[in-house]
């Protein structure tokens, strides 16, 4: 990443997920959906933050499409779609591990999205 977000833009990258979630939240409850559940599915706050700036340098390295595309094509029964899931975790991870190294406040979010993922962790360095 290009530097670690500023403290104040930290918090306001926090603040805008506090209200995604809010409102996500606000939208599956009234939608029928048990409370207990819905806040259980829906990211916390850091982990929206994580997703934001994941995003953020997919777009930056003009990634962001082809990202889309192959988490489409991952979730498809065409023949190559474990092929497609394996690069894009592959890249999430990498992004991740990126995210966690500039901004450490984010480290537990990180993890816990990369937890997800499944990577082939290669050999040991």
């Amino acid at each position: 990443m290009n530097g670690a977000p500023a403290a104040d833009r930290l918090a306001g990258l926090r603040d805008d997920a506090r209200l995604e979630r809010e409102t996500e939240l606000e939208r599956r409850v009234r939608g029928g959906e048990d409370p207990a559940i819905a806040t259980d599915e829906v990211p916390d706050v850091d982990e929206l933050v994580v997703l934001a700036l994941r995003d953020e340098l997919l777009e930056s390295r003009g990634l962001l499409a082809e990202f889309g595309l192959a988490r489409l094509a991952a979730r498809s029964g065409a023949p190559d779609a474990e092929e497609h899931r394996r690069n894009a975790d592959r890249v999430e991870f990498g992004l991740l591990r990126e995210i966690a190294d500039s901004v450490p406040e984010l480290t537990v979010a990180v993890w816990g999205l990369a937890a997800a993922l499944r990577v082939d962790p290669g050999p040991a360095r």
